[in-house]
């Protein structure tokens, strides 16, 4: 009797945790992704059906990450793969093709409409992926174009929250591809989570929107938030490219200095995975403040200020109203 009753009781809990009956932790989805914005967005999807291994965590730089034999040996043990794409892993083929990996690889910002942005031609950065992530400068940073520039993609479409719902959406469809058995468990996930987004959202436009106008424009290290800055209304200068591999030459940091004394930009931000020194220099000679730390690229660790992707929006809109409200 207490056998033909135990039995019920197991599959009614694996019922309520959405996993099949008789499901092990062995049982779980292995995924991958590359780095820890990313990751967060697949556990949030994947909840308790999915194992998540991030190859660039957090305070890491992907732009200039290394993979180690670990990452290989991680791919190779995965079920799924998940990769920002528009050029921002540009070592990612080479840890895929060193892992044997041949399972699904999911492009989380497929369906996204790219920035583009201007790089100089001939920066080589010693990788085949160099052509993706030169030095590019933002709009009112380079002032105009020069010959020998040509247009690049900017990978950081993440930075806009309608973005981060593309992202969630196609994440939610590769999870239920690789385990259809938990495609209720991936809806009603995905479902909860779009609509904190759009919380989020919400809020970030009602607090950015409450600035004056003249006062929403700021300096960060690299050019990471030309997302942001379109969707919330934000005019961002950046000495670096798009990738933290650029470096800023002497005169692009003697234009940004210029302009910031002519316009009265109010704020130089630091981001988390960034050197900070060119930045100081910056805010010495013109006078603007250090408004804080913005994450950019990466999250924070777990008892950090942004451990989230959430957390990271609402982390960096706290620093940037305090910063440019006074």
């Amino acid at each position: 009797m207490k056998a033909r009753l135990f039995m019920p009781i197991v599959v009614a809990i694996a019922l309520l945790l959405g996993l099949p009956a008789g499901a092990h932790a062995a049982d779980k989805v292995k995924a991958v992704a590359s780095f820890s914005i990313l990751g967060d967005m697949v556990r949030e999807v994947g909840g308790d059906r999915v194992e998540v291994t991030t190859l660039v965590g957090p305070d890491g730089d992907a732009h200039v990450y290394e993979p180690t034999p670990a990452d290989a040996r991680n791919l190779a043990a995965s079920n799924i793969l998940f990769v920002n794409g528009l050029g921002f892993e540009g070592w990612m083929d080479r840890l895929e093709k060193s892992s044997g990996f041949k399972g699904p690889v999911v492009v989380a910002s497929k369906g996204v409409s790219p920035r583009t942005m201007i790089e100089a031609e001939g920066h080589d950065h010693g990788d085949e992926h160099a052509k993706d992530e030169g030095h590019g400068h933002n709009e009112h940073a380079r002032g105009e174009e020069h010959e020998g520039e040509e247009e690049i993609t900017d990978p950081h479409a993440w930075q806009s929250l309608a973005n981060g719902k593309i992202y969630v959406a196609n994440i939610r469809d590769g999870l239920i591809a690789a385990d259809p058995d938990g495609k209720a468990v991936y809806e009603a996930n995905t479902a909860k989570y779009l609509d904190a987004i759009a919380k989020e959202e919400t809020a970030v436009k009602d607090t950015l929107g409450k600035l004056p106008k003249d006062r929403r424009r700021i300096i960060t290290s690299h050019d990471a938030f030309g997302y942001f800055g379109t969707a919330y209304g934000l005019e961002v200068i950046a000495p670096e490219g798009v990738s933290t591999e650029s470096e800023a030459s002497a005169k692009d940091v003697a234009k940004i200095i210029r302009q910031i004394k002519a316009e009265k930009i109010p704020a130089v931000f630091i981001e988390n995975i960034t050197d900070h020194r060119l930045l100081d220099r910056i805010a010495r000679e013109t006078g603007a403040k250090i408004g804080g730390t913005l994450y950019t690229d990466a999250l924070s660790p777990p008892d950090g200020p942004a451990p989230t992707y959430l957390g990271m929006f609402r982390h960096n809109i706290e620093a940037l109203s305090q910063a440019l409200s006074s």
